[in-house]
C-alpha cells in the first residue's frame, strides 16, 4: 500500500517535470514565432507614420480603419501592450502652437496602467517638432519597488518610448516568472508529501 502511495507521487513528480519542459519549449518556440523581421518591423513603423505610401489613399472609410486595425494589431502583438480606453482634447490652439491632453489606459501583459500627457506641437515651415508634457502615471507596483521607481524617472524624463519598451520587458518577465514559481510551488510541495511519506515508513 504503501509503495503504491510512494509510486503515485513519484509519478506525479516525473509528470511535473515533463510539464516543466513541456512549458519551456513552448514559451522557446513562443520566442521564435513572435519574431518578426528586420524588414516587416520597417513597413509597420514607415506605415504609421505616413511613409509608406499612405496605403495607396483607400477608396474609403472601412478600408483605411483597416488598415489602421491591422497596424495596431502588430504592435499590441509585438509588445504586449493592450489599450483599453483613449481620448484627446485640444488644450490650446494658437498660430503655430498646438497643445493637447492625451488620457489612455490598457494592460501589458497583467499590468494595467493609466496615463496622461500633455503633447505640444510646434509647427515651423513645412517641419513640425513634438514634446510631451506633464507625464503622469498611475500604476500599482505592488511588491515590485524597482517599477515605482521607474515610473517616477520616467515621468520625470517624459520619455514614452522608454517607458513602454521597458515596461513590456518588465511585464513579459513578469508572467515567465509566475508561471514558473507555480510550477515550482507545485513541484515542492509534492516534494514534501514524498519526503514526509519516506519519513515515515522508516
Amino acid at each position: 500500500m504503501e509503495s503504491d502511495i510512494l509510486q503515485v507521487y513519484e509519478d506525479e513528480i516525473h509528470s511535473l517535470e515533463e510539464e516543466i519542459e513541456l512549458l519551456t519549449q513552448k514559451f522557446e518556440s513562443k520566442q521564435e514565432s513572435t519574431f518578426y523581421s528586420d524588414e516587416e518591423i520597417q513597413i509597420s513603423i514607415k506605415s504609421l507614420q505616413g511613409e509608406a505610401k499612405q496605403h495607396e489613399s483607400p477608396p474609403d472609410l472601412k478600408a483605411e480603419l483597416d488598415c489602421l486595425e491591422s497596424d495596431l494589431s502588430f504592435l499590441m502583438k509585438f509588445t504586449g501592450i493592450w489599450f483599453t480606453n483613449y481620448s484627446k482634447e485640444t488644450v490650446e490652439k494658437t498660430g503655430n502652437k498646438t497643445i493637447q491632453k492625451h488620457r489612455l489606459s490598457g494592460n501589458c501583459y497583467s499590468l494595467p496602467f493609466q496615463m496622461e500627457f500633455q503633447l505640444l506641437e510646434i509647427q515651423s515651415n513645412e517641419s513640425i517638432s513634438a514634446a510631451v508634457t506633464d507625464l503622469s502615471i498611475i500604476m500599482e507596483c505592488g511588491e515590485y519597488s524597482d517599477l515605482s521607481k521607474f515610473v517616477s524617472s520616467a515621468e520625470e524624463r517624459g520619455n514614452l518610448l522608454l517607458f513602454f519598451r521597458s515596461l513590456s520587458s518588465f511585464a513579459e518577465w513578469c508572467e515567465h516568472r509566475k508561471c514558473t514559481f507555480k510550477h515550482f510551488k507545485l513541484f515542492l510541495f509534492l516534494f514534501g508529501v514524498l519526503y514526509e511519506e519516506a519519513e515515515r515508513r522508516r
